[in-house]
């Protein structure tokens, strides 16, 4: 029999009643959504306690599937279910004759791939990781659906997230979604999180910004203040509310909750202007429109927010650019070279993108979304004019030149854009802006998408590596040569004479 001396737990850092097997459910699935790879989780309770349907319900919810057959690893020991996001494991101990019969079920192998369910954990003792999440699961009746759920773990990790992750469960049921089901959505290489939510009500987006104002760490702090970038979720509602003013496709904010960084938005749909990883001319000339349409109106300065205050657009001064485009110098010069970058280097590089910025200082200017491209253009299919495309990841916008959003979607980091689609698409947003203004300049524009096409390619190189080397995100060096490509092509273009011969000059 299971040795319960590690029981009751003393210090638990949270309790929680469960009144019918629903609520189970919803644990379940509240904490299904927080799993990290790595992560463990023991199950302790005696027969009947609702191990079992706890564990049961988090692999489905982690599953995305409420029907899927999870049998119990009584006899096997552990089931082991392989998904996208990574694998998770479900162990049974009762059978356990001797605690090192753990190292036989290879866990540590597993949590390697993964995360590990744990019933009946005692009988392994102390093998198991100091970092684990005990639940102790109660029954004051006997046969009665109510139970109490008990959390503790010597990892502070844990009760954070854990409190986070409730924390959110009331700002839905808030939002008189009590019931809704969260799926974990990927927030790529963004420092916030995502969840998909689904219920009686509209499919939603939960976005969770995970610093608030001075929360921030320094370094972070320090240079998000320095390129411009949003520090908290007013930014979304602020840049959502005026695009939606303006006729343009942002997703509805249905709550929000700024102090603690939450919105619930529409969701508008996974499929983007590129299907089967190559983009859709049709997509990418509606996208080029839409970029027509904002280019042709005034946007302003200063945005209403809900409780009156107002939320002020940043500019996307000269200083931004370049520390932005620094990021080259910080982390690819050093992956490409093997050496950092000295001061002489730095200091001509800022003087060459210094003069460049300068040659397009009389460039038109307005609300620049900074990323626009295929993974933030979400397509409506049927759907007519500006409604055919949804913007997402928008809380950068800034004031600055327009150019730089058209560059970002004719030189896409995410998918191959050839020469050919690319001159294409550069020729229907020209004519576009020529036919409606009559003091579009093509030239001048032409100069400016080259100047910000460099820029955001030269900082991007730099992001795909910091992320690959710091973040531990290697996929994103994939993407790489796709971005050399495209900078050899804007470098060729007019004018840029002076910034190509300084990347010529620091190639290995």
């Amino acid at each position: 029999m299971a040795d319960h001396s590690l029981w009751p737990l003393p210090d638990a850092f949270e309790t929680v009643a469960l009144v019918s097997e629903a609520d189970t459910v919803r644990l379940a699935n509240d904490l299904a959504v927080i799993l990290k790879r790595g992560d463990t989780v023991c199950l302790s309770g005696d027969l009947g306690a609702g191990k079992s349907t706890f564990a049961r319900a988090l692999i489905r919810s982690f599953a995305g599937d409420p029907e899927l057959e999870v049998p119990s690893p009584t006899f096997t020991l552990v089931q082991t279910y392989g998904f996208e996001r990574f694998d998770l494991s479900h162990f049974d101990l009762y059978r356990l004759e001797e605690p090192e019969e753990l190292e036989e079920l290879a866990l540590d192998d597993l949590l390697g791939a993964g995360a590990a369910l744990i019933e009946w954990p005692e009988m392994a003792q102390e093998l198991l990781p100091q970092s684990a999440l005990w639940i102790q699961f109660t029954q004051p009746d006997v046969g009665s659906e109510q139970r109490e759920v008990r959390l503790w773990s010597a990892a502070p990790d844990w009760r954070e997230r854990v409190a986070e992750t409730l924390r959110i469960r009331s700002f839905l049921t808030s939002a008189d979604r009590p019931d809704d089901v969260r799926q974990f959505l990927a927030g790529d290489a963004s420092l916030r999180t995502f969840e998909t939510v689904s219920g009686e009500g509209s499919p939603a987006v939960l976005m969770r910004w995970p610093f608030q104002g001075d929360a921030l760490p320094e370094a972070i702090g320090s240079y998000m203040e320095k390129v411009h970038l949003a520090r908290d979720c007013r930014a979304v509602l602020a840049i959502g509310s005026e695009l939606r003013a303006h006729g343009f496709l942002a997703p509805e904010v249905f709550a929000a909750d700024p102090q603690k960084g939450l919105v619930l938005s529409a969701f508008l749909g996974a499929r983007t202007i590129v299907e089967g990883g190559r983009p859709v001319p049709e997509r990418y000339r509606a996208a080029v429109e839409l970029l027509v349409e904002m280019h042709g109106q005034d946007w302003p300065r200063s945005v209403a927010l809900a409780d009156g205050a107002h939320y002020q657009v940043p500019a996307y001064s000269a200083d931004a650019l370049i520390a932005e485009a620094s990021l080259f110098l910080d982390w690819h010069v050093p992956e490409t070279t093997g050496q950092e970058a000295d001061p002489a280097l730095r200091q001509e590089f800022e003087r060459v993108w210094t003069a460049a910025l300068d040659s397009i200082s009389d460039a038109q200017s307005g609300w620049v979304l900074r990323d626009f491209h295929s993974p933030n253009l979400l397509w409506q299919e049927g759907a007519e004019g500006r409604k055919r495309i949804g913007l997402i990841d928008f809380q950068d916008t800034v004031l600055g030149p327009v150019a730089y959003d058209v560059a970002s979607l004719l030189l896409d980091a995410r998918t191959d854009i050839d020469p050919a689609l690319e001159a294409e698409l550069f020729e229907t947003y020209v004519s576009a802006r020529e036919s409606r203004s009559s003091g579009f300049d093509r030239q001048r524009f032409e100069t400016a998408y080259a100047v910000m096409g460099a820029q955001r390619i030269t900082k991007i190189l730099g992001i795909f590596v910091r992320l690959a080397r710091r973040d531990g995100k290697p996929a994103y060096l994939s993407h790489l040569p796709r971005m050399l490509g495209y900078l050899e092509r804007v470098l060729d273009r007019p004018g840029m004479s002076e910034l190509k011969g300084w990347y010529e000059g620091i190639r290995p």
